[in-house]
């Protein structure tokens, strides 16, 4: 395509002749690049000076890099950086900083030798920055309507319109923090209680103590401190960027030792509620938890279908994660005209307008349905046959919490096992009502299946040798995989991805997995006696500690989050152990009105940006970083 008009004239750079290279040993390989000071894999620029290498510039929409390759400019001024993955002997992108514009530098195979490149050996591997413009312009229309671009904005100041700064892609921390200090448990907790957390632990300690740090942003976002009016300003004026609170102490305790929440890479908001509230169980032992507000239990009704025999089971989650079933869309037939539309647009050559793309609405009321089907779970082991049968799964709510938080799970696998993200519409009306998914227990007339002893299960599970070759094929550790099939009874390829997708990040994902209820890993452990007095000051028994540092070889600090990540698992210690104490659940009504919703804009599972939207005082407002409005189109 040597030649092709790409819509942008460059001209070639001054420094085509005359630029200086250093002759300091620097051989670049052919492959496997990362940023010198973030380790960001995309949008990365050698610098043809020196040959480092670094990420380029953040995009308005917080997709891009980190501004390493422009701030490694403004350090040496070396100016001519070509962008990694668009190289070939016809074409390249190449930017001059003091020329500030895309340009042609002639010489480009030269330059490139000198740090061992052989231009003629590289092929396109990342997209130009003409087609990432194009790709950009397809997603703008959901970006500006989330983002309400375009619309004269009303700055909100005073308690609870405080904004948090973007720390280096913490969007997703910044939205999850404000609605979480919406919910009265939690101003309750950690702003009316401040001072009392505050008194409570000693200065040298406050920085590393997670209550401290809960308290000291909670402070910051209610007190109204921080969310002063401009001097001068009118209600009429747009919002202005107002610099916000940095939350760099809390974003620091909440991921440390984490190996995603302690970078600065973008992440899952989802996740990240599930780790902050993972964090809370574990500082909240003997004191009041907010948390609570939130707890709920799901009830799991199982009936095999040769006996006819039940069983019900209860497990905790602070989340209701929903699928999305596309086949429920509302707009078919728009859909169907649409993809004819597109088909011929993209026989010609051309792009769809982003104001031409349909998508596929689908009601929320749909998603619950499909949350409470029946679903068949083959090589069930029946207690009641002895031997494995087919059984039918029904999921409902056992209890209903003050404040309900779903997860629509529109990040999903593709065809490829490359996780994607759905790009749909959910309609969500502003009031819900649940009460078909109230789950009531056993019922009169059914008869459960006996139980089976503590090691039955143990004895009984077998792997499904041909679905952990399938997911260790793709490379996710042995042990996590186990992890996969168990929990998910071998259900198929489908249930364990996404299994895997949701517990990737657990502390003890990798670690050697040993069936609960069978055999102990090691029969001759001895558990550190110091570690286990530390584990029992938090409130657990004993047995609860020895088996958590057996699972973690006795790790202390792992040992804990082993703990609260298995909660269930405590209660099938060996008989002698201790009953735990059984955990409180709030139960409220079935009907619930939307309060506050978080949404992520782009297409990848490791990048875009977060904003949310709170119902405050009658009215919504959007919080977008450091930027607090009253909202025109939530």
């Amino acid at each position: 395509m040597a030649g092709t008009w790409d819509g942008m004239q460059r001209e070639v750079t001054k420094h085509a002749d005359t630029l200086v290279q250093l002759d300091n040993g620097v051989k670049i390989p052919p492959k496997d690049w990362q940023c010198q000071v973030c380790g960001l894999k995309e949008n990365l620029w050698l610098n043809l000076t020196d040959g480092s290498i670094h990420c380029g510039r953040k995009y308005f929409n917080g997709l891009g890099g980190n501004n390493h390759a422009v701030e490694h400019y403004e350090k040496t001024k070396y100016p001519l950086v070509v962008k990694l993955g668009t190289i070939t002997s016809e074409a390249s992108d190449v930017y001059s900083y003091d020329e500030d514009a895309m340009v042609i530098d002639p010489n480009l195979p030269a330059h490139l030798a000198h740090f061992g490149i052989n231009i003629k050996d590289l092929q396109k591997t990342d997209k130009s920055m003409v087609e990432l413009e194009i790709d950009m312009n397809q997603r703008i229309g959901e970006w500006a309507i989330i983002q309400e671009a375009g619309t004269k904005l009303v700055p909100l100041y005073g308690p609870g319109y405080t904004g948090l700064a973007n720390l280096g892609n913490s969007c997703y921390l910044n939205s999850i923090m404000q609605v979480i200090f919406n919910i009265p448990d939690f101003q309750k907790c950690y702003f009316e209680n401040c001072n009392r957390i505050f008194s409570e632990v000693p200065y040298v300690n406050a920085p590393k103590d997670f209550n401290v740090q809960m308290a000291k942003l909670g402070y910051g976002l209610l007190s109204g401190e921080y969310s002063q009016p401009p001097s001068g300003s009118t209600k009429d004026q747009e919002v202005e960027e107002l610099p916000g609170i940095k939350p760099h102490m809390f974003k620091l305790i909440v991921g440390h030792g984490h190996p995603e929440f302690s970078t600065k890479r973008q992440q899952d908001a989802q996740e990240f509620f599930l780790h902050l509230f993972s964090l809370m169980e574990r500082n909240s032992r003997s004191r009041e938890n907010p948390s609570d507000s939130l707890k709920f239990q799901v009830e799991e009704r199982l009936q095999c279908v040769k006996s006819g025999k039940v069983k019900y089971t209860t497990r905790t989650d602070y989340l209701l994660s929903l699928p999305i079933p596309l086949e429920s869309a509302t707009n078919k037939e728009e859909l169907a005209a649409y993809e004819a539309r597109k088909a011929e647009v993209l026989a010609r050559g051309d792009r769809m307008k982003p104001d031409d793309i349909v998508r596929p609405r689908i009601s929320l009321h749909a998603c619950l349905e499909n949350f409470s089907a029946v679903e068949q779970v083959d090589d069930f082991y029946s207690t009641a046959l002895k031997a494995k049968s087919v059984a039918y799964k029904t999921t409902r709510l056992h209890t209903f919490p003050d404040f309900l938080m779903l997860h629509l799970k529109k990040f999903t696998i593709g065809d490829d096992w490359v996780p994607k993200k759905l790009d749909v519409s959910i309609d969500v009306p502003e009031v819900l009502d649940l009460s078909m998914l109230r789950g009531k227990g056993i019922q009169p007339g059914e008869e459960e299946l006996p139980e089976s002893g503590a090691d039955r299960s143990a004895e009984e599970f077998v792997y499904n040798e041909a679905l952990l070759y399938q997911l260790s094929d793709m490379g996710f550790p042995l042990d996590g995989c186990k992890r996969a099939l168990y929990y998910t009874q071998n259900e198929g390829i489908e249930a364990a991805m996404n299994w895997v997708m949701e517990h990737m990040n657990d502390e003890d994902f990798t670690d050697p997995f040993c069936i609960p209820g069978s055999k102990k890993i090691n029969p001759d452990f001895t558990p550190n006696p110091e570690a286990v007095s530390t584990i029992v000051s938090m409130g657990f028994v004993p047995a609860q500690a020895t088996k958590a540092l057996e699972a973690t070889n006795n790790d202390l600090e792992r040992a804990i989050d082993w703990i609260f990540s298995h909660a269930e698992e405590m209660e099938t210690d060996s008989p002698e152990a201790e009953v735990p104490v059984k955990a409180q659940y709030r139960d409220g009504v079935e009907k619930y009105r939307l309060v506050a919703f978080i949404s992520h804009m782009g297409t990848s599972t490791v990048a875009g940006h977060y904003v949310c939207h709170i119902l405050k005082e009658g009215r919504w407002v959007i919080y977008n970083d450091n930027k607090v409005a009253l909202s025109e189109h939530p």
